[in-house]
């Protein structure tokens, strides 16, 4: 159950602004229908002081049904799993939501992580259901410091689905076990009916040790801390939605998806100062800032010129009216490191051949507590909030 983080209640920011349409002056008087807040003014405090009760308020399912807005990464996405399976099944090794699970058996720490993958279409520029499958759990477990060694695969296979295109998964998760230096050890198969599924869905659960033993976690950023990201962002998500075919939109992008352990046993290895890693699958970066600005009860500030994205992928982006910070990889990570060891991490990151273009993107602040803020291209800053609704569903 990868929770992409803790969660507030949805619509906070919305609900704490609306109800905070208001200027307290110096003397207390309250003057309705006044401009946004200037920083450091009393009616700042008043909204920033209502958006931390709502995020500690008990989080609330409110609609009656599943919509798709609960698998999407954002806010919905992450009630449900607060509000419903970490409600249902709570316990220590639970409640961090990181990527993997910190386990220790007899003695030695291991770490475990589940996924399921349901993309469509299954084939894709640069990937496929099957490489995403590998990589997506090898790259959960190497969130968590841990050198990835076994994966399960269970298949849910649609009547009808045609067997060639089953063996070009299978050849596809085999080549991205090689590379990875993992094993598929066991698995499952189940069949069901013709309009029952959407072809084929692909579940892996991974077991890794972690050597370095080190704990990492987004609850352990600190003010003055970097954030890095390892490469152009969006990559992943872009493509899927114009793989789909349903756009008129031609641009030169592929899927990002690869594993990430090589490039994470190389950071450990020579930088001291790591505190937490996430890969900005689901949600984006935009969602990964958010849970380390939750966790932690930080700030968090990144400059929109300082984090990459291609090209095409920023042109498509903006045709498709979607910000690249929510869009998602499944070949990138975000590090909060020591700031003293920002550059020897970045250093690190770009000579090894899958963080070539690793960028310093922001750093962790004191204040505001829990809030994410770009500095935008145009000089100005505005908050990074969680998803709402639903813009690429079904990428992973």
């Amino acid at each position: 159950m990868t929770s992409e983080g803790p969660v507030g209640t949805a619509g906070w920011v919305e609900q704490a602004l609306r109800e905070h349409d208001e200027n307290v002056d110096s003397a207390g008087h309250v003057h309705r229908g006044s401009p946004q807040p200037l920083p450091g003014t009393v009616r700042e405090e008043l909204v920033l002081e209502r958006i931390d009760r709502a995020r500690r308020a008990r989080p609330r399912v409110r609609e009656d049904r599943i919509t798709m807005s609960h698998g999407a990464g954002g806010k919905a996405t992450q009630t449900l799993i607060e509000a419903v399976f970490l409600d249902a099944f709570r316990n220590p090794l639970l409640e961090p939501l990181e990527d993997a699970a910190r386990l220790h058996v007899n003695g030695a720490p291991v770490a475990m992580t589940t996924d399921s993958y349901v993309v469509s279409p299954l084939f894709f520029p640069g990937g496929d259901i099957g490489d995403l499958a590998v990589n997506g759990t090898v790259n959960d477990l190497s969130m968590a410091g841990a050198v990835p060694l076994y994966l399960s695969a269970g298949f849910i296979l649609e009547e009808g689905f045609p067997l060639a295109d089953l063996l070009r998964i299978t050849e596809s998760m085999r080549n991205a076990a090689a590379r990875a230096g993992v094993q598929v050890v066991t698995g499952d198969t189940k069949v069901v009916q013709k309009g029952k599924a959407d072809g084929c869905y692909i579940n892996t659960a991974g077991v890794g040790i972690i050597e370095h033993g080190r704990s990492l976690g987004v609850a352990q950023a600190r003010p003055g801390d970097a954030i890095l990201v390892s490469g152009p962002i969006g990559d992943h998500g872009v493509t899927i939605m114009l793989a789909r075919g349903e756009l008129d939109i031609e641009a030169d992008v592929v899927s990002d998806t690869a594993p990430l352990n090589s490039l994470v046993a190389s950071l450990l290895d020579q930088v001291t100062g790591v505190r937490a890693l996430r890969d900005a699958t689901r949600g984006g970066v935009a969602t990964i800032l958010n849970e380390v600005a939750t966790a932690a009860g930080v700030g968090v500030l990144v400059t929109e010129d300082d984090i990459p994205v291609r090209a095409e992928v920023r042109g498509a982006a903006e045709l498709l009216g979607i910000d690249p910070m929510y869009v998602a990889c499944e070949g990138r990570m975000v590090a909060i490191v020591e700031g003293s060891a920002a550059e020897q991490a970045l250093a690190v990151l770009r000579a090894h051949p899958d963080g070539g273009q690793a960028a310093i993107i922001g750093r962790v602040t004191a204040e505001p507590p829990g809030v994410v803020q770009l500095r935008t291209s145009f000089g100005g800053t505005r908050i990074v909030d969680l998803l709402v609704g639903d813009p690429l569903p079904r990428i992973c």
